[in-house]
């Protein structure tokens, strides 16, 4: 009797469970997200907004729409619609970046999108189209480097953070973090570089070698796995320019969900603090300060205690072990903007220095490596 069929089975199921348990579920009863057969082109957007917007606001005069083009993205293009008489519903029409399907899983940015909005830490999601998706503006403004430092905003910041981390989207299956098996695929996409007939000659050159980056993220995921830190909802893409603040209602939202995952709670809190530094001038003077840092985990650990229903008292002892696992976690941050940064130098059409930003994240790696392995863990 063959053994194929119960061997294949048993490896089905196992990949079932795989996905199953580093896959967000969306809340029973949410709206069916609307999706229209358009495209809209990537150096032509304001055409396909329009096309996109006679469907979501039939109400509108077409020819009285107003668009205001977004410049900060580096993997998007993005474009808001509005009309004078209703200047404040703002419909935004993102168009995806080249190849941008390699890095980012769209289906898990819809699902994202939806479990947060739920939760009421997203906005709409109106629709989406085929290369791209349409959503609701949020009020406020983008922060930049110097804000995410102000007392009040790191406490606005870490608060919400943590309760985004609080939210159950895993339907009852206990989460995997997905850091490693997505490391893992930025570096398959760009090993190919790194030979003798690859076309860049720069990552020969500036870029640590394959091997050494394999040993690394070997290294790094037995290290970093037995740290105990908890795996829940993250944004893992905190940038300054995804926060938003609204000073009218005084509070703070996280936008653009691209990244959005299962994950270790420090990396997602690690990685934040690593875009203390910005991202067009890289500056890691900016990294905060241990002190910064232990307030902002303090007020982290006690809303994050809050919202999981135990209690808000903070001991030294577990804000000196978030501390530690957040910044060795930071390491893997380095490596994972690194390897993306890879590919977008290899696939993007937008005009910004990716491989440069990837040698600037593998040095920060390799230098702050020897003095966070020195960081121990409480008892």
């Amino acid at each position: 009797m063959s053994r194929i069929p119960f061997i294949s089975v048993k490896n089905s199921k196992r990949k079932i469970n795989h996905i199953m348990e580093t896959e967000i579920h969306v809340p029973v009863g949410s709206p069916v997200i609307r999706k229209f057969p358009i495209f809209v082109e990537e150096h032509n957007v304001t055409d396909g907004a329009m096309k996109l917007i006679k469907q979501l606001r039939p109400a509108w005069d077409i020819n009285h729409v107003k668009t205001k083009l977004f410049t900060d993205g580096t993997t998007n293009k993005l474009v808001g619609c509005y009309v004078d008489a209703s200047p404040e519903d703002v419909v935004l029409v993102r168009v995806y970046g080249n190849k941008t399907e390699l890095i980012v899983d769209r289906d898990n940015e819809l699902k994202s999108f939806q479990v947060l909005h739920a939760n009421g830490c997203a906005p709409r999601l109106y629709c989406t189209f085929q290369n791209g998706l349409c959503y609701e503006f949020m009020q406020g403004d983008a922060l930049g480097t110097q804000d995410v430092r102000d007392p009040m905003l790191l406490r606005l910041i870490s608060r919400e953070m943590a309760r985004i981390h609080a939210i159950h989207a895993h339907n009852g299956c206990i989460p995997k973090p997905n850091l490693w098996i997505k490391m893992r695929k930025y570096f398959s996409l760009v090993a190919t570089e790194f030979t003798d007939k690859a076309s860049n000659a720069r990552i020969q050159q500036e870029v640590p070698s394959q091997a050494v980056l394999e040993q690394e993220m070997v290294w790094m995921k037995e290290h970093l796995s037995q740290l105990g830190s908890p795996v829940v909802l993250c944004h893992n893409d905190l940038l300054c320019k995804n926060i938003i603040h609204n000073s009218k209602e005084g509070h703070v939202r996280f936008i653009d969900y691209e990244y959005s995952s299962y994950n270790y709670q420090a990396f997602d809190i690690g990685n934040h603090f690593n875009e203390f530094a910005g991202m067009s001038e890289l500056d890691y003077g900016l990294y905060p300060s241990r002190e910064m840092q232990l307030e902002w985990l303090r007020v982290y650990l006690q809303a994050y205690k809050l919202s999981t229903k135990k209690g808000e008292e903070v001991s030294d002892r577990e804000l000196e072990r978030l501390y530690v696992q957040v910044n060795k976690f930071a390491l893997a941050s380095h490596f994972f903007w690194g390897f993306w940064a890879l590919i977008q130098a290899k696939y993007s059409s937008i005009d910004f220095d990716f491989l440069g930003y990837a040698v600037l994240r593998f040095n920060q790696y390799f230098k702050t490596k020897p003095a966070v392995m020195a960081l121990q863990i409480p008892e």
